[in-house]
């Protein structure tokens, strides 16, 4: 049998077919990496018409439509449920339990689709996000919902990651870019409707309809993608039963993983939600055991996994290793500033506008998202370039957090709608791009897990920034409070104010003005601190190389072909 460190490929290979494993030495070459002596270990092609295509795209592309539609309704209905199982101070984790899922399990979908294939990994993401979400609708109590967000999130993860893995094997990395763009204005569209459609269900239906209702979008999905993503694995995975392939599972990088970013996020989450002190031992506990999970999780992926589910070799890369960086700070910031709690907050306690009217100021910024994504990838596409693109989109994000920190009394009705826009357009942009990056700069066996990497790392930022500029917010808006507020019953009224955004406009003046000043103040503050995180972003683009973008089929499978070491190399 001819070894795979020597096999050749002829300059026609298709695509889809897989690449022979690279290997860090000779001694990586060990009976696990055998292929089946019929097929000579040449992966099968994957060849598909224009029509399997367009129902593979939607089979997966409606699975994320339906993941961005069920965040915002569940946002829209967090006041009723709470009502009605009379815990309204529980309802924060409703949404804290889905994101921790989704930033945990987001991950190991990289690996789990080399293993299951995108098929297997796409119908197991649909199949937990689907039982979470139903069960969602049928829940007894309000722990029970909680724990089935929880288990929907180990699946909504997934669904962003195995779709963009697979529509990756289908595409040229050239128009690779332009196809993110399209399915980031589904999930888009889908987060646009989420709310509306969620708040008339409630009102003429339920809270509980609005999670059954998702039932038929996702039975589609899931029959689309049994029946029309067959997009083959490698022989030396295909051939081997099922149990060989669940025994390749890194279970221990995957708990350790686990471990180290569910306690480092739910430790932040509390010391936002529950306003405990850095000191707390709850607080320091977490943190410790994330820590210590990361020497654990680093050990077992360098020295004991098998098959790790994340290689420390990929992840300390150039390219790999700026992409990750760029997309955790640039999520920091966009989180933390538009997408779901600071820019609403400026207009209803310092504008003092209705949350209705405060919420169409991230109008701009929707659409921005949208055209941002899709000019990333047509420019991609028309020049076959991405250096350029992501700094400049970059560059766009700091514009923006520049002129918001600006904002003041004086500032013009123009600014105040239209500032955003740089943000959602060079955010989108950004994320577009690097993904690209990701995939172009590694081996095409470590394409899966390199845009799962992606993924944690931008998920995770999402509740950084969600989590660090909520305490960063408050530890200034407290201490100004206190300044302007020293009348006896200060200490109530400054936690009415910080609870209670509109009780502002019903305070008598000279409290209204404290509490207006003091927002505008703490704001201020978190923009500024938006803004240094978007330059690190900048900087940590720096470094990402630029690597060539094929427009066929075959100069992909050249291109990957030129970045794998020679024999000689591998075998030294």
């Amino acid at each position: 049998m001819t070894s795979p460190l020597r096999r050749t490929y002829s300059e026609t290979s298709s695509l889809l077919e897989d690449a022979p494993r690279s290997y860090s030495s000779i001694d990586d070459v060990d009976e696990t990496s055998t292929l089946d002596e019929h097929n000579d270990g040449v992966a099968p092609a994957n060849k598909f018409s224009q029509s399997d295509i367009f129902w593979i795209l939607a089979g997966l592309w409606s699975g994320v439509l339906l993941g961005a539609f069920d965040g915002t309704v569940v946002a829209t209905l967090l006041m009723p449920i709470g009502s009605e199982f009379g815990a309204s101070h529980q309802s924060s984790y409703i949404g804290t339990a889905y994101l921790l899922s989704v930033c945990c399990f987001t991950p190991l979908y990289g690996r789990l689709t080399d293993i299951l294939g995108r098929k297997g990994a796409m119908l197991l993401a649909l199949s937990l996000f689907g039982s979470g979400t139903l069960f969602c609708g049928f829940a007894p109590s309000m722990k029970s919902l909680i724990a089935a967000r929880a288990v929907a999130g180990m699946g909504g993860g997934g669904v962003m990651t195995v779709s963009s893995i697979a529509v990756t094997d289908l595409i040229p990395l050239k128009q690779r870019g332009l196809y993110q763009g399209m399915a980031n204005i589904l999930y888009g569209l889908g987060a646009g409707l989420g709310g509306p459609i969620g708040g008339w269900v409630n009102d003429n239906f339920g809270w509980r309809t609005a999670f059954q209702m998702q039932a038929p979008i996702l039975a589609f999905s899931f029959i689309l993608v049994a029946l029309k993503v067959n997009i083959e694995l490698p022989d030396e995975v295909r051939y081997r039963s099922l149990q060989d392939r669940l025994q390749r599972i890194d279970v221990l990088g995957c708990l350790t993983l686990v471990t180290t970013v569910g306690s480092l996020l739910l430790s932040f989450s509390l010391k936002t939600s529950e306003e405990l002190p850095w000191s707390h031992p709850i607080v320091c506990g977490l943190f410790t055991i994330s820590f210590i999970s990361t020497i654990l999780f680093v050990l077992v992926e360098k020295y004991w996994a098998v098959f790790p589910v994340m290689p420390i070799r990929l992840i300390t890369k150039r390219t790999p290793l700026a992409v990750s960086l760029s997309n955790l700070l640039t999520s920091i910031s966009a989180f933390s500033m538009a997408s779901l709690y600071n820019v609403p907050l400026y207009f209803s306690a310092v504008r003092l506008e209705s949350a209705a009217e405060s919420g169409l100021h991230l109008l701009p910024h929707s659409v921005a998202i949208s055209i941002g994504s899709v000019f990333a990838g047509w420019v991609m596409r028309k020049t076959g370039k991405l250096y350029t693109l992501t700094l400049a989109s970059s560059l766009l994000t700091i514009g923006a957090s520049f002129f918001v920190t600006m904002w003041s009394e004086r500032t013009s009705h123009f600014h105040l709608w239209f500032d955003l826009f740089p943000q959602g357009f060079g955010m989108a942009s950004l994320i577009t791009s690097t993904l690209i990056a990701m995939i172009a700069g590694v081996y095409k066996e470590d394409m899966a897990i390199a845009t799962g990497i992606t993924y944690l790392f931008r998920t995770t930022g999402q509740v950084l920034g969600v989590s660090l500029s909520g305490a960063l917010l408050q530890a200034v808006l407290i201490r100004k409070l206190e300044q302007r507020i020293t009348t006896p019953d200060a200490e109530e009224i400054i936690s009415i104010i910080r609870h209670r955004t509109d009780v502002i406009p019903s305070l008598e003046p000279s409290l209204q003005r404290a509490a207006v000043d003091s927002y505008a103040d703490a704001l201020r503050v978190v923009f500024i601190w938006q803004t240094a995180i978007n330059v690190l972003g900048f900087i940590a683009c720096i470094p990402i190389q630029e690597n060539p973008l094929p427009g066929t089929a075959q100069e992909q499978e050249e291109h990957y072909r030129n970045q794998r070491p020679s024999n000689q190399d591998a075998s030294s």
